[in-house]
């Protein structure tokens, strides 16, 4: 077991707070009790990981031996898998002295359903290398419940028999599960059939469309088994994951998070995004571990995280309070405690406004917006049809009611969210209405009658056809015109993208492509807004918002030379389930409880997603409550700091392009 861990960058050296191109974050000494890398993303990250397997592929080819490789699924592998498969094709790196074991398979399961793990394994990797077919074992979802217990006993001997794990591959769930050992799993444990944590089922129930229809148990590889493996790397993307690696990492051993057993292994590595690295100590407060460059936004962090920490407003703070908590290097550099209260507690009140478009006719040096033009053409990019409203409704209402010429571009459709029952009571109801007047459109009542069949005969996880699609389409598109009518913008405001990465019909999505940059570009030069408002969930490695983003971000780049853009500000929200860190927000925009009921209103009105959301995640709670629970907290923060009390806050990070 390691007390400390040493990140190592390539020899092109670094710039203070910055990686370099491709490699781990550094740092001298850190609270992680198993060496971890952390990259500033996913792809780079999983490309070092599939390197290191490539390489003991080599090396084993190198003396004649087999490489026993224990692989993981999910989505934090995909882009490993996929770097594999390029470097046998474009380097010819060969898998004939692989031998592979998965970790776990749900039970029961057939091995060509969509959500099997052997489907998943032979498309994202078998299918495309060349390992001799009898070389890759997956439990087996379809044995006989009588039949398990041997099964499992048998998979343990297969492993034995070739000569134990060289390399096991991990990733982690969101209550620490590595492979599926649930909290509870002791660390003695081995091949068994495993009941699901609820958390487990409902991260899983977007595969399977609903929690309803999510398996209750898997076959897992056990801790001893995970254990017994020569290397072990555990791999974790996004903010989400942040808790329970930090947990793991810097935590005791506990079955309440299994992760932590490999505190004990002595040759495991944890490899990790910025975003699954946010609450470890080196980065929320890296000045306890390593010396650090004072700038102003570190300066603020430090500041604020004290103040936080001690429970204590920024204006109380003291010298001794700096001294005894690892920030004496920033009273040398600033002086005291009172000059470097001052300052921050300025900035923090500065961010403060109620004027998101800027207050006409104001002096705006301390103001996060403008003053000029006093009327703006504001642009609101939504990756949903409901993320508006959800993540910035009480700003969109303010802009509106201040004058502004407000549209908003709901960047996808949101079909795959709209539940069964819900477009079939909605199909039945124009397929009815139509007959009941005589209203005679053959393709409109063909569309409707065909998705109400689809719909009353649909087979488990069975892929939604193009007539469902579309009708599941309207109805998010209903909703969307019916909340900006509520807010006040023209229904000429609203703009419906249907971006095409998204029209897929499953959870998964198409890569970004051309066409969805040029239609955020077409928009954007429509409307030559003033501000932008875009959803930046950079921690999201996989989902619709983080591709979302890249589109305009990349259509704002390839603008940015025209006349208009110079006068043009990007503004960044975040999604219904986190909130920027308060160090970094620059636009905090207060609402009134009058004005929090009004954006809870507004979010009614999406009726599809009340009352049990298909996709809802670990979190019951539907997203008007998770949106004022954020809102609420962000004004909360506010207030513990020192500044004024109000009911909510919606906050923003302006980005810089």
């Amino acid at each position: 077991m390691t007390t400390e861990s040493l990140v190592l960058n390539g020899s092109d050296g670094q710039v203070a707070g910055y990686p370099p191109a491709g490699g781990p974050i550094q740092s001298a000494i850190t609270y992680e009790k198993i060496p971890t890398h952390i990259y500033a993303d996913a792809k780079n990250a999983s490309r070092a990981v599939a390197h290191e397997i490539a390489e003991l592929i080599r090396s084993k080819q190198r003396e004649g031996k087999m490489a026993v490789l224990g692989l993981a699924t999910g989505s934090s592998p995909k882009t490993v898998y996929a770097e594999l498969v390029r470097m046998h094709r474009e380097e010819g790196l060969s898998f004939q002295n692989v031998i592979s074991f998965n970790l776990d398979e749900y039970y029961p399961m057939e091995p060509n359903a969509v959500q099997s793990y052997w489907r998943f394994m032979r498309e994202q990797l078998f299918d495309h290398v060349d390992i001799p077919a009898g070389n890759y074992y997956v439990p087996d979802g379809t044995v006989r419940p009588e039949e398990v217990a041997e099964f499992a006993k048998q998979y343990e001997a297969k492993i034995d028999a070739a000569g134990g794990l060289d390399f096991q591959l991990l990733g982690i769930g969101g209550n620490g599960h590595i492979g599926f050992n649930e909290p509870g799993s002791l660390i003695n444990s081995h091949t068994r059939l495993m009941m699901l944590d609820n958390s487990t089922r409902a991260a899983a129930s977007s595969d399977f469309g609903g929690l309803a229809k999510t398996p209750r148990k898997a076959i897992t590889m056990g801790v001893a088994s995970i254990l017994s493996a020569r290397r072990v790397v555990l791999m974790a993307w996004g903010e989400r994951k942040s808790p329970v690696i930090q947990e793991a990492l810097e935590g005791v051993v506990t079955e309440h998070n299994p992760a932590s057993y490999l505190q004990t292994h002595p040759n495991a590595l944890f490899v990790i995004d910025e975003a699954a690295a946010s609450q470890l100590t080196r980065m929320k407060a890296p000045w306890l571990v390593d010396s650090v460059m004072w700038d102003n936004s570190m300066k603020k962090k430090a500041v604020t995280y004290l103040s936080l920490a001690l429970n204590k407003p920024i204006l109380k703070l003291t010298d001794r309070d700096y001294n005894d908590n690892g920030m004496s290097d920033l009273l040398a550099l600033s002086g005291q405690a009172y000059d470097i209260n001052i300052d921050v507690f300025n900035q923090l009140q500065h961010t403060i406004t109620g004027w998101p478009g800027g207050k006409p006719n104001a002096d705006d040096t301390n103001r996060p917006e403008r003053a000029q033009p006093a009327h703006k053409r504001c642009l609101i990019f939504s990756p949903h049809p409901d993320d508006d409203i959800i993540s910035m409704g009480g700003t969109f209402q303010r802009l509106v009611d201040q004058g502004h010429d407000v549209h908003v571009a709901y960047q996808t459709s949101g079909n795959i969210a709209v539940a069964d029952d819900e477009a079939l009571r909605f199909a039945d109801f124009v397929v009815d209405f139509n007959a009941k007047f005589g209203i005679d459109s053959p393709e409109a009542n063909r569309i409707f009658q065909d998705a109400a069949t689809f719909l009353r005969d649909k087979k488990d996880s069975e892929v939604d056809t193009a007539e469902v699609r579309y009708v599941k389409g309207l109805i998010r598109m209903g909703e969307a015109k019916a909340t900006c009518r509520f807010v006040g913008i023209p229904a000429e405001n609203a703009h419906f993208l249907n971006m095409p990465f998204y029209e897929t019909g499953t959870v998964a999505k198409k890569p970004i492509g051309e066409a969805d940059v040029q239609i955020v570009m077409d928009l954007i030069e429509e409307i030559k807004p003033h501000q932008i408002y875009a959803a930046g969930d950079l921690a999201d490695p996989h989902g619709t918002h983080k591709v979302c983003l890249d589109a305009v971000m990349e259509a704002v780049r390839r603008l940015k030379g025209k006349d208009f853009m110079e006068e043009c500000w990007v503004w960044l929200y975040r999604g219904a389930w986190a909130e920027w860190d308060i160090h970094e927000i620059e636009m905090a925009v207060p609402m009134s409880p009058d004005q929090v009921m009004k954006k809870r209103l507004g979010i009614f009105k999406h009726q599809s997603q009340k009352d049990g959301v298909v996709y809802q995640g670990t979190d019951s709670r539907e997203f008007w409550q998770r949106a004022e629970e954020r809102n609420r907290g962000t004004a909360a923060l506010y207030n513990r700091l020192g500044l004024a009390e109000y009911e909510a806050m919606e906050a923003y990070v302006r980005w810089k392009y």
